[in-house]
């Protein structure tokens, strides 16, 4: 139990440090893949850095770890991917080689693909992180009954923030719904809900 609390430390740690060196640094960034360059809502095909990302890909046989927020978000979602980061920490090599674990972020317009997947990575490198059109997003959290609203902050340089619901969500590979855990603090929670939808992700397969 102690060492479980040490690792969820260190990845809070690590992730608060990771919004504060991304808040310092709030110039446009450039990538190859913009949202606005989406002609129709396609949830196939989100982006993570360079990357376009079928998150749904049959041929990719994972169980799928799914948690929605932002990369400004001030507390809720750095401790619930430090959970996830110390969640992946505790499960056998063979367990991980099964999972996908992805942040995807509701605030497209200023979570770039490649700023959504730096700051997944700074959880944990094996957490993809994915942004897409605001159409994309609102189908994505409308599928699994993510509620998040925009709210403005005035004389704040953050300008808004995004208050959200937070869940883990495991899915199946075609999207389907498996299970989702409720935000926490105890990484053994999610540990076991995972253990427990493997097997049945295996049967599937």
């Amino acid at each position: 139990m102690k060492f479980q609390w040490i690792v969820l430390a260190l990845a809070l740690g690590a992730g608060l440090l990771t919004r504060y060196i991304m808040d310092r640094s709030e110039a446009p960034t450039s990538a190859s893949h913009t949202p606005t360059q989406l002609e129709s809502v396609d949830v196939n095909a989100l982006y993570s850095g360079e990357d376009t990302i079928n998150l749904f890909a049959q041929d990719d046989k994972r169980l799928r770890v799914v948690y929605f927020g932002y990369t400004h978000c001030p507390d809720v979602c750095p401790t619930s991917l430090a959970v996830l980061s110390a969640a992946l920490q505790s499960l056998p090599q063979d367990n991980l080689a099964q999972l996908w674990p992805a942040f995807i972020t509701l605030d497209p317009e200023r979570d770039t693909p490649a700023k959504s997947a730096e700051y997944a990575g700074y959880f944990n490198a094996s957490i993809t992180g994915l942004s897409g059109s605001d159409a994309q997003i609102k189908a994505l959290a409308d599928k699994y009954g993510v509620l998040y609203m925009r709210t403005e902050m005035k004389d704040s340089a953050m300008k808004y923030s995004v208050d959200h619901s937070s869940y883990f969500y495991l899915l199946q590979p075609d999207g389907t719904l498996l299970e989702k855990v409720p935000h926490t603090l105890n990484s053994a929670i999610l540990v076991d809900a995972i253990t427990r939808n493997l097997p049945q992700q295996l049967a599937a397969n």
